[in-house]
């Protein structure tokens, strides 16, 4: 114990390291603002030296040779490399909003965005995404492969139109803070699972469940007790949503969604705004996650519930992608027809 620092000295010591990790951190970020940047330059260049004609076919790759052949240091610079680039300020090219968050993200990030997605639409939803939940790249990866973007917009799609009611207002904004369909494919659950089995592997994987969900989520209890009169209850899982500053009751069921399961809900949540939620926060949220739902039915039990509840599905194995894209092109379909109905009933009626 001889050599054990005085404690002032030891705290001053434990600064200085904090104060050198935060120098690395903003040069870090120096250098991928300066990286990107230089890519998208670079990429703008080689586009507008092709599309007036200046470089014809087999300069790009030429231009990938003289760079290794003066400058072999250099790395990054391959003839995909220059094309990616070239890609990357084409797609953006005009868009308002991409250079003002382009360089909060990684060279990395944009390479994985402008591969594994489409529309412009799905691009900024991404970036957007990554930066707001400080995503790396494996897990803004996983949220691509799971269609998180089509997941979203569906969601958007399938509420029900605001009516002038504040109640419905409230349940209109709450609800873009989630998902119509959760993807829980990294719990590797037994076959035939119980409600407990789904329950315990979400709390065993919950840094993966708070990334599927959202990082405004903060985890309180599984299994919270409650006591009303002689009985105790245990909704099964409580958080707290930080941006919405409610807390928020999520009830497993691993069966298609029943009516009564609202009841049980109301009751919790009643409990929550009762007794546990603080002054300054929010009436208190419900999630019935079940297996399945019919949309109908579902719609029906809400209609009368006055507590913020939402019912949305969860899967075991990722959705095929295209299936889910497939769907959001109906549901954009469907708008289109149903607008252009509305305006040529406006027409008639003139």
């Amino acid at each position: 114990m001889k050599n054990r620092l005085p404690q002032p000295v030891e705290t001053d010591f434990a600064a200085i390291i904090a104060e050198i990790k935060t120098a690395r951190s903003r040069a870090l970020q120096n250098v991928n603002r300066e990286l990107v940047t230089l890519y998208w330059n670079i990429g703008k260049q080689i586009s507008e030296k092709l599309k007036t004609s200046q470089w014809g076919r087999g300069v790009v790759g030429k231009l990938a040779i003289y760079i290794k052949k003066n400058a072999p240091e250099i790395k990054g610079f391959s003839r995909r490399g220059l094309y990616r680039m070239r890609q990357f300020y084409e797609t953006y090219e005009g868009n308002e909003i991409v250079p003002s968050v382009m360089a909060q993200l990684s060279w990395t990030h944009h390479t994985s965005i402008l591969a594994k997605t489409t529309g412009i639409e799905e691009k900024e939803f991404y970036m957007q995404l990554a930066i707001k939940e400080k995503y790396t790249v494996r897990e803004l990866e996983r949220q691509i492969d799971s269609g998180y973007f089509e997941r979203y917009m569906l969601a958007q799609k399938k509420e029900k139109q605001p009516e002038p009611s504040a109640l419905i207002q409230k349940q209109s904004d709450i609800s873009k803070s989630f998902l119509d369909t959760y993807m829980l494919d990294f719990l590797d659950l037994p076959k035939g699972y119980s409600e407990q089995d789904l329950q315990q592997g979400i709390v065993a994987n919950l840094k993966d469940f708070i990334l599927e969900v959202g990082r405004d989520f903060s985890f309180i209890g599984q299994q919270y007790r409650i006591q009303v009169g002689d009985k105790d209850f245990y909704p099964d899982l409580l958080f707290y949503h930080r941006q919405l500053q409610s807390l928020v009751v999520f009830e497993l069921k691993i069966t298609e969604f029943r009516p009564e399961y609202i009841g049980q809900l109301d009751f919790y949540l009643e409990y929550m705004d009762r007794e546990i939620k603080k002054d300054h926060e929010n009436p208190s949220i419900g999630v019935l996650l079940c297996k399945s739902k019919n949309d109908e039915i579902v719609e029906f039990a809400l209609s009368r519930s006055i507590s913020p509840a939402l019912v949305a599905k969860y899967e075991t194995q990722l959705i095929d992608k295209n299936l889910l894209k497939q769907k959001l092109h109906e549901f954009y379909e469907l708008e289109i027809q149903n607008k252009n109905a509305d305006n040529a009933g406006e027409g008639g009626g003139r």
